[in-house]
């Protein structure tokens, strides 16, 4: 989700669960042992073995990941809003030019994520990560350019918008698989937990540091802001270990049609129940969410009249729940168990999309406010089984390519909902599409209630 969809973030969200993961499925199917690790990708792992937050960070490699993380989500959450307020107040797009301008940062994500795993699970990591990121900053950085020479225009944000959202799946499919090569097996649980918390750091002031940027200096100039920390997150990457330069797929494997390395990754997740049913439900929810997200700076700002500073206050408040869920889902799975948690989180996440077209009943922006935390509260757990049971049920060597194939279903709907929120709301009206695409999200979601 950017980092708000189910799937869309490059180490998704997860509690700190005390005990593997099995062992809290209650009912669920239950996972296997991870997959036994290669020498070639072994070769990182080098950090303690402790499972605490402070004992992973004493290692460097996922130190640097943690400060990655941190400049991207700054980068990431500037760029949005920066890209989305131009659209609607400078450049005057419409509800369906508004849609469309997000449905293009992720369909990249949709049509390239499983061919990106396959170049990741072949390429040298390091330098690759390093690369799309530097890319980044250049794409972004022709925003503000353009808007110096009085050549700024709608199909340059649309360009931006999508070569700039290909970068950033590639680059999340990247750290997915990047993550089990740097920590051994029984840590991802608390390094995705920390990787969390460091990328919610970034998420919290990312948006008020975007909102007061184009308050103060316009919209194209916070671009400026978004391309220093990107600039920040490629130095990071450059000083991960060489050793994540070695590629992870064997040699004599690479050979292989890329079809036959497609097939693979999609046999991991055809062959686990729980991946393919979370995979299922998360799609559809994406889809009405994505609807309900493309029109929600159109309709803060137009219909609800919100001002730049809360709306950054307002994405500002889902990453503060984000962290509330970090440090609740673990007590709360290990209470009732983490099918039922997810479960629970699910519709509960499902029902607060409800708040935004319920902010045109009363006062907006407490709405809004309300909608984000509950979201980003409930949505925790659920992020945090998908990529957890991912990364543990992967081989190594097929990493990168599960993560694409993940990546590809969850966020391919994405661009779907924002389209077709788009153009029915230019006929019905913001508000009923933004009904109808709640409405979406909760029954996807009370899929994961069905035997």
């Amino acid at each position: 989700m950017g980092d708000r969809w189910l799937g869309g973030g490059p180490a998704t969200t997860h509690p700190p669960l005390a005990r593997p993961l099995h062992r809290h499925l209650n009912g669920m199917e239950q996972l296997p042992d991870p997959p036994a690790s290669s020498a070639r990708t072994r070769c990182a792992r080098t950090g303690p073995r402790g499972r605490s937050g402070p004992a992973l960070l004493r290692h460097r490699p996922f130190a640097l990941l943690c400060g990655e993380q941190i400049a991207s989500s700054v980068g990431r959450q500037v760029t949005t809003l920066a890209l989305a307020l131009l659209a609607v107040t400078r450049l005057e797009a419409g509800p369906f030019g508004a849609s469309a301008l997000m449905a293009l940062s992720y369909l990249p994500g949709a049509l390239l994520s499983p061919f990106a795993g396959v170049l990741v699970d072949r390429a040298r990591l390091r330098a690759l990560t390093v690369l799309l990121t530097v890319l980044q900053v250049l794409v972004v950085g022709s925003v503000p350019l353009a808007a110096a020479l009085g050549r700024l225009g709608l199909p340059q944000l649309y360009v931006v918008a999508t070569v700039s959202g290909a970068l950033t799946s590639m680059l999340a499919v990247a750290l997915q698989a990047a993550l089990p090569r740097v920590v051994h097996p029984e840590q991802l649980l608390p390094a995705n937990s920390a990787l969390t918390g460091a990328r919610t750091t970034g998420q919290i002031g990312g948006p008020a540091l975007g909102g007061v940027l184009v308050g103060l200096t316009g919209a194209s100039t916070a671009l400026l802001a978004a391309c220093v920390a990107y600039g920040i997150e490629a130095m990071l990457l450059l000083a991960l270990p060489a050793t994540l330069n070695t590629p992870a797929e064997q040699a004599d494997l690479r050979s292989e049609s890329r079809t036959a390395a497609l097939r693979a990754g999609l046999e991991v997740v055809r062959g686990e129940r729980l991946l393919r049913r979370q995979v299922l439900a998360g799609a559809g929810f994406n889809l009405g969410s994505g609807a309900a997200d493309a029109l929600f700076v159109l309709y803060a700002t137009r219909d609800l009249g919100l001002p730049s500073w809360q709306l950054g206050t307002v994405y500002a408040a889902f990453s503060v729940a984000t962290v509330l869920g970090v440090l609740l889902a673990g007590r709360f799975a290990a209470t009732i168990g983490l099918a039922r948690a997810t479960r629970i989180c699910a519709v509960v996440a499902a029902l607060a999309i409800f708040l935004i077209p319920g902010a045109s009943l009363g006062p907006g922006f407490p709405a809004l406010l309300a909608y984000q935390f509950l979201f980003g509260l409930a949505a925790t757990v659920w992020a945090i089984s998908m990529t957890t049971t991912q990364q543990l049920v992967t081989p190594p060597e097929l990493q990168g390519r599960v993560a694409g194939v993940l990546q590809a279903a969850l966020i391919g709907t994405v661009p779907i909902g924002a389209l077709g929120g788009g153009a029915l709301a230019a006929w019905l009206g913001n508000v009923p599409v933004l009904t109808g695409g709640a409405t979406v999200a909760l029954v996807a979601a009370a899929c994961l209630w069905w035997r």
